[in-house]
Parts: structure tokens; C-alpha cells; sequence
């Protein structure tokens, strides 16, 4: 058991090297392929594009898709493990990875021709590894029920140990019963605010003067966007009154 906690600590601070690459190909069947570090495609990638592309998603879903599993190639590649031997203890240590400082140094955008220095600078972002959790376990659902893959998926969904919704807010919306074991939590995000420069053309595309004064009334009052939707005439009667 030492052994195998010795082993999961040198994994989370593993310098993954940048081999391998997800290739642009501007072919009509085949707009993305994941290639090894020796220029190799990985066809259980492939296959897997092909089950996408089949069920009619967009070749940016693929791309977004592509650059999940690459992360995912990398991290095995750099410690020796096929991706169809892929175990649990390989999914959580690439979780904690992403966590701990799976994310590369990159130049900055600035000077994109400038030198990139060597190591990790942090964790990915939150929406980033839950992405990645989710991509990561339906790849391998395919792989299992088509029989090409490890008979167990390495990243699991949670046990449902308790009742489901069983101290659920009577006034929020059900979620799903079950998420993945080692898929991050991603907070809600506020929503971004709309500039002046944003808010003057929007104005003035107004079609009515009436439209316009609804508008600049309900931006003086401070309102939430919720309070705004539930007044009724008569409130705004009382109002003015």
C-alpha cells in the first residue's frame, strides 16, 4: 500500500512533456485526428470521432473533444500507461494533476515568438477539468460497450450510498441524481455586465420612444432581472402614483 501512495504522489507533480498533437486536417471525414508523439494516429481516437461525427455533432465539438483527450494521452504517455490499461488509480491521478499544475506554460500572446519556460505555472481552471471529466468517461463508455476497451470505465460516476434528493430545496430544480467521482463542482457564474458604449446601441435600437422609457425606467430602479420580470401594470400604477 506505501508503494502505491508513493506512486500516486510522484504522478500528481509529474512534468507531462507537450508530445503528440491534435492535427487539423480540413478533410470533410476526418476534420480532426490525434496523432502520437511519433506523428502515429491514435485510432481509438478515431473511432470515437467517427461515433461523434455519426451522432451529428459540430467539428468544433471535435476539436473541444480532441483537446481533452490529448491532455488525457499525454499524462499516460508520461507514465507508461496503454490507454485501454487505464485503471481508476490513472484517472485520479490525472484529476489531481490537472488540479495540483497540469497546466502549461505557454508565450504570452504578445510576443507568441518569445521562449517558453520550462514547468507548470498551476491547476487548470475548474469548467476546464470537469470538461475534461465528462469527455474523458463517455470516450471510454464508447470503448466498453463496443468491447475495444478496458472492461471497467476508469472514471466512474458516484455511488448513490443515499437516497436521491433526499434534503432537495422544494423551490430549486432537480439536478442529475449521479455526476462523475472525480468531476469537479464549477460555480455558478455572475452574469458580465453590458458597458455604456453596449448599453447606448442597444438603446438606440429601441424601435418606440415608449420601449426606450420602459428601459431607462427599469435600469434607474436597480432592479434584478428576476423583480423586472415579475412586475405587473398594476405595481407600476401604484408606483408612479
Amino acid at each position: 500500500m506505501g508503494m502505491d501512495l508513493e506512486l500516486s504522489t510522484d504522478r500528481a507533480a509529474i512534468v507531462v512533456p507537450p508530445v503528440g498533437r491534435l492535427v487539423e486536417t480540413d478533410e470533410e471525414w476526418e476534420p480532426y485526428r490525434l496523432v502520437d508523439g511519433e506523428g502515429s494516429a491514435v485510432a481509438a481516437v478515431a473511432a470515437w470521432f467517427s461515433e461523434l461525427q455519426a451522432a451529428g455533432r459540430s467539428v468544433a465539438t471535435l476539436r473541444s473533444y480532441g483537446m481533452d483527450l490529448l491532455r488525457w494521452s499525454r499524462f499516460l504517455w508520461a507514465v507508461g500507461v496503454p490507454w485501454d490499461r487505464a485503471t481508476r488509480a490513472e484517472a485520479r491521478d490525472f484529476s489531481r494533476w490537472l488540479q495540483l499544475g497540469g497546466a502549461p506554460k505557454r508565450p504570452h500572446w504578445r510576443h507568441p515568438e518569445g521562449p517558453v519556460p520550462p514547468g507548470r505555472t498551476g491547476p487548470h481552471s475548474t469548467s476546464v477539468r470537469a470538461h475534461s471529466e465528462t469527455v474523458l468517461r463517455a470516450f471510454y463508455d464508447f470503448h466498453c460497450d463496443a468491447g475495444s476497451g478496458p472492461l471497467l470505465n476508469p472514471f466512474p460516476l458516484q455511488r448513490k450510498d443515499r437516497r436521491a434528493h433526499a434534503h432537495h430545496n422544494p423551490m430549486e430544480p432537480f439536478g442529475n441524481e449521479r455526476g462523475g467521482l472525480y468531476r469537479p463542482k464549477v460555480p455558478s457564474r455572475l452574469p458580465r455586465a453590458v458597458s455604456d458604449e453596449q448599453f447606448n446601441e442597444i438603446f438606440a435600437r429601441l424601435p418606440s420612444h415608449r420601449d426606450r422609457a420602459l428601459v431607462a425606467f427599469y435600469v434607474s430602479t436597480g432592479a434584478r432581472a428576476s423583480e423586472l420580470l415579475s412586475v405587473t401594470q398594476g405595481a407600476l400604477t401604484l408606483a408612479a402614483s
